[in-house]
């Protein structure tokens, strides 16, 4: 075993540690705000038809294969009616379009063929910025129409 020893000057000391105490609050404040690596997740690429169809699938939504309409839309720069109380619903399942004004987002709509309790008229709209899923509701028509999140209804 080797002990090694060495004698600096008062003031070498006192920068090192002015140096590593620099650092340290250097890497507090890059860090900061950041989540652990466990809790981000990718998001879901949809960037095929298929994709798109089994992202529906996984939320329990069965449609037919080819999609009714494919389109590309801009948001506005602000959020503004009616884009402020669909924002409310996106927020509500854990998207958000605010940080995307501005910019060009793809829908895709797809006939729903298995909505509980309403014989057709149903759809189901996906948004997809940089191939991924950024918004999505279920519409369904008719008389006593509404339009919903993209969670599979309990009921």
């Amino acid at each position: 075993m080797f002990i090694f020893t060495a004698r600096a000057p008062r003031r070498s000391s006192l920068l090192l540690v002015l140096l590593a105490v620099c650092v340290a609050a250097a890497a507090v404040l890059l860090l900061k705000g950041k989540k652990p690596i466990s809790e981000e997740t990718p998001p879901l690429s949809v960037r095929t038809n298929d994709e798109r169809v089994a992202y529906l699938a996984s939320l329990g939504w069965e449609v037919d294969a080819d999609p009714v309409e494919a389109l590309r839309l801009t948001l506005p720069e602000e959020l503004v009616e009616p884009y402020r109380s669909y924002n409310e619903l996106q927020l509500r399942q854990g998207f958000d379009l605010t940080p995307l004004l501005g910019e060009t987002l793809e829908r895709y709509t797809y006939a729903v063929t298995n909505y509980p309790g309403h014989e057709g008229g149903c759809q189901a709209d996906i948004y997809v910025y940089d191939g991924a899923v950024v918004a999505g509701d279920v519409i369904c028509t008719g008389a006593d129409g509404f339009i919903a999140a993209l969670d599979y209804p309990e009921n």
